[in-house]
């Protein structure tokens, strides 16, 4: 049954992958939609996902002769740390056909598949070139920007930051109202909040000081706009929240060495540990099981000494060389041409690398003759071969890109200095199965969620992969239910293709609203980068904690070269405050004709 209330819009509040994967799915589903960001581009943290999609069965998988299944899927998720099994079961058996339906619906590049921490198979999806989470969602943004110039299906609001929900007598959400340029508009319909979590709110009244004080000190990998805004527009209206008390600190934010103490940080991709990236500590030596969950990882990088050092040999390199370069173009990661000359710039003694990548292989080599012997327990289940890993309680069961001690003298590798960070907010609006945002009494009609800002999807532990799956998979599911709220039996497939007289192809690039990512046109100077970073000494002044902040210096956008740089954001400021300056112009053309008429003239 249809709402009783006039409208044919849904309203979407947030444009990362969640926003946009709601909105096409809206459309898809013969609706109309209004997408609302407080940015001056759409994209969010979303843009920033660096390791990939995670999907169980997918053809992908197939062609590659990788056995997983939604089921397995379920249990590692479970495992990982997520606590609704009724939540979990939609994100993982939705997880194959959505990743498809990304690369059908937008003739999106995910060919490469890597096994991440906490996955029994490798599943989690990722394209040949750029980081995923911006490939996928630039390639959303930019569907439904032609929808909205070629259509009246949709429209895309920017620069509005919606401050409160509309509700109806009997409680339903009926719209919202935001504001823009300083005036206050209202829009109608119902609404999914997409609006990401509260990572960036260092303030003193923020959810991160009131639900985990004690992280206030971290650095962060979040964008300036992560505060919260949707949870606290639906606890306003009697919403219930979950889990906010449960926020992931990731175990590898990148460390610039010149800025050592900064408090937003780029995020090392999980896919760099899932190719074979092994962590090693201030004296060389492995401590960790590198897939292990991200809490775990962290919890061990507190037991250690620091600076601890991600270290990729060739082969992993080879096999995710695009991060590489990136990051060693961005400062944040070293190229040395051998071990030796890593383990003069560490300070240690070549023995001990070679020592520790002997052990590492070792163990390896005793996995693949003797998969379920070796005498430390193993995460995810039986036991492992692995010592350094395996006294945690949590011993290492897959390898991948192993090199022998005797290599490493020779070989090269990439490297980085890693941190703990602030990187994810488990917590949100307590959500049902399609998305519904739950009040004291149920479920609250006209509002839904999708997201980081959702909570209870992910328990109290996220695993790599999950947020970028997470985003498409409940934004689509939202997208149907209010779809469904508003249309009844009125909803119809719309080939988002056909709508659009042939839909996207070719290379996904900035565009009107999918721009500002700091990966936009990243490499064009980084060519000579490889040479630059291997001349560089690396010096590092490791505080013994991160130092307390009262606040954010800035952001991802705004600290980098890139779509968002500085320059950007002046131009930004210039289009918000336009109005004032062409007043503050004309008001001064009035006061100097007026004392030119009246002191100025000559007088007859």
């Amino acid at each position: 049954m249809a709402t009783v209330f006039p409208t044919d819009q849904v309203i979407v509040v947030g444009g990362g992958l969640a926003g946009v994967s709601a909105c096409n799915t809206v459309i898809e589903n013969g609706g109309k939609t209004v997408l609302i960001d407080k940015s001056s581009f759409c994209g969010g943290n979303s843009t920033k996902a660096t390791s990939g999609i995670n999907g169980a069965a997918t053809r992908t998988q197939k062609e590659k002769g990788i056995d997983d299944s939604t089921d397995l899927f379920t249990k590692d998720t479970l495992k990982g740390g997520a606590k609704k099994p009724e939540i979990v079961k939609v994100l993982c058996e939705n997880s194959g056909r959505d990743v498809e339906w990304l690369m059908d619906a937008f003739n999106l590049d995910l060919s490469l598949v890597a096994r991440l921490g906490g996955h029994s198979a490798p599943r989690t999806h990722r394209g040949k070139e750029r980081f995923p989470g911006m490939t996928i969602t630039y390639a959303l943004i930019q569907m439904v920007e032609k929808v909205a110039e070629m259509t009246d299906k949709a429209r895309i609001i920017t620069k509005a930051r919606a401050t409160k929900l509309l509700t109806g007598s009997e409680g339903s959400v009926v719209g919202l109202v935001y504001e823009k340029g300083g005036i206050e508009f209202q829009e109608h319909g119902p609404v999914i909040l997409c609006t990401g979590g509260f990572g960036a709110d260092f303030t003193a009244n923020s959810l991160l000081s009131k639900y985990r004080p004690d992280l206030m000190h971290l650095p962060t990998t979040n964008g300036e706009h992560c505060t919260g805004d949707g949870i606290k527009m639906g606890e306003a209206i009697g919403a219930k929240s979950i889990d906010l008390e449960w926020v992931q600190v990731h175990p590898t934010g990148l460390v610039k060495p010149d800025d050592a103490d900064a408090k937003i940080k780029f995020l090392a991709a999980e896919a760099l540990r899932g190719v074979g990236g092994l962590i090693l500590d201030k004296e060389g030596n492995r401590f960790a099981n590198e897939l292990g969950r991200r809490d775990y990882v962290t919890g061990e990088m507190w037991k250690s000494k620091p600076p601890f050092r991600l270290v990729l040999n060739k082969a992993a390199s080879d096999e995710i060389i695009w991060h590489c370069k990136h990051y060693t173009g961005r400062g944040v990661m070293k190229y040395y041409e051998s071990g030796e000359a890593l383990a003069k710039d560490m300070g240690v003694a070549l023995a001990t690398l070679e020592q520790s990548h002997e052990l590492h292989y070792q163990a390896a080599k005793k996995t693949e003759k003797d998969p379920d012997g070796g005498s430390f327990p193993a995460y995810p289940s039986g036991k492992s071969w692995d010592e350094a890993s395996g006294k945690t309680g949590s011993g290492k069961k897959f390898y991948h890109n192993i090199i022998p001690g005797s290599a490493v003298k020779t070989q090269p590798f990439y490297v980085a200095i890693i941190t703990p960070v602030i990187h994810y907010c488990m917590g949100g609006l307590e959500i049902n199965e399609e998305g519904g945002v739950m009040g004291s009494s149920g479920v609250i009609k006209g509002l839904y969620c999708a997201g980081e800002v959702a909570g209870g999807v992910h328990g109290n532990n996220r695993l790599g992969g999950n947020s970028l799956l997470d985003c498409v998979v409940f934004g689509r599911v939202t997208g149907v239910a209010a779809t469904k709220y508003i249309l009844g039996d009125d909803m119809k497939k719309v080939d988002l293709k056909e709508l659009t007289k042939g839909g996207l192809s070719g290379e996904v690039k900035a565009s009107k609203y999918s721009g500002g990512s700091y990966e936009d046109n990243m490499n064009k100077t980084a060519g000579d980068a490889k040479a630059k970073a291997a001349d560089a000494k690396v010096e590092v002044k490791w505080p013994l904690a991160p130092s307390t902040h009262e606040g954010i210096p800035g952001s991802p956008y705004l600290l980098v070269a890139g779509g968002r740089s500085d320059q950007p954001s002046r131009r930004a400021c210039f289009e918000d405050n336009l109005g004032a300056i062409m007043f503050g112009v004309l008001a001064a053309c009035g006061v100097f004709a007026f004392v030119s008429i009246n002191y100025l003239t000559p007088q007859p």
